[in-house]
């Protein structure tokens, strides 16, 4: 089970020092990839007093491909991991080229995972459909393997046209990995069709092992070799190393290959806390 990192989007500040230090700090401590959040745009509550979302206009982020852009460069091992793109609020063919971009830069240590999103602030803001942003993104993923594998692409789908033509330069990897997040029945249908992996931010409960069998399920189904299908899971710093072992165990047992550690809301207060956090952490759990 490969052991990797979440990004401190909310956490990390806009200092682009305190971004460099933490992704080098997690590649020479050995963590195998680095997955970070996706948000584009927040939602102002003075203005929606019934809005629950856990972020708002007040949460800070970084835009996933160009915070990749700026790490191609700065790490050598890091595997770059979305976790998860929001992709049917984002351009498909834009997304081809951007993620075909940051494959080249890193040679190949891109893992693109994507998702619908829970937010329709985000979609209105970007001018897209919330309604039917799940059937769009399974369309999109088609037309994503597409354009990474072939120079000169038509494809006259639903949602998408595309009339010979394609993206340069293609990435190093034909096609880039691409996981789905989610826990819907139809998430596991598509990851069955479509995917390489599943991306979980749920502790390994009850309801993630019954989605763990749905997910098995549709891979007979779809007479693909599970052992080809990934899973990552997550565990939390804020739960202490003990709890964070016993969770590392239960992802262990449900056939997880990643697990990845979130340093957020565990009341660090700087970018070096998160980096003394992981650096901690990476002696005191055993994966």
């Amino acid at each position: 089970m490969k052991l990797g990192v979440v990004f401190p989007q909310s956490e990390i500040s806009s200092d682009a020092g305190a971004v460099r230090e933490f992704a080098q700090a997690a590649d020479a401590l050995g963590y195998t990839h680095l997955l970070a959040f996706d948000h584009v745009i927040g939602a102002d509550r003075s203005t929606r007093p019934d809005w629950n979302g856990p972020y708002d206009v007040n949460s800070l982020f970084h835009e996933v491909f160009v915070l990749f852009g700026f790490l191609a460069g700065l790490t050598t091992h890091l595997e770059l991991t979305t976790g998860i793109l929001i992709l049917p609020q984002r351009q498909t063919v834009l997304v081809a080229k951007q993620a075909a971009e940051i494959d080249v830069l890193t040679n190949g240590r891109l893992r693109l995972g994507v998702g619908i999103g829970w937010n329709p602030v985000e979609y209105e803001a970007l001018n897209e459909n919330f309604s039917d942003r799940g059937r769009r993104s399974a369309e999109q993923v088609e037309l994503l393997k597409l354009l990474w594998t072939e120079q000169s692409v038509t494809f006259a789908g639903r949602w998408h046209h595309v009339d010979a033509a394609g993206i340069k330069p293609l990435p190093v990897q034909r096609p880039i990995p691409v996981w789905f997040g989610g826990y819907q029945n139809a998430t596991m249908q598509r990851i069955a069709r479509l995917g390489n992996g599943w991306i979980c931010t749920s502790p390994p409960n009850d309801r993630v092992r019954e989605i763990r069998g749905v997910l098995a399920h549709e891979l007979e189904r779809a007479r693909r070799d599970p052992s080809t299908v990934g899973i990552e899971g997550q565990m939390r710093l804020s739960s202490g190393p003990e709890e964070c072992q016993r969770v590392a165990n239960e992802w262990k047992a449900l056939g997880a290959t990643h697990i990845s550690l979130n340093t957020m809301n565990a009341g660090l207060t700087s970018p070096q806390d998160h980096i003394d956090a992981i650096r901690v952490f990476k002696s005191e759990v055993e994966i």
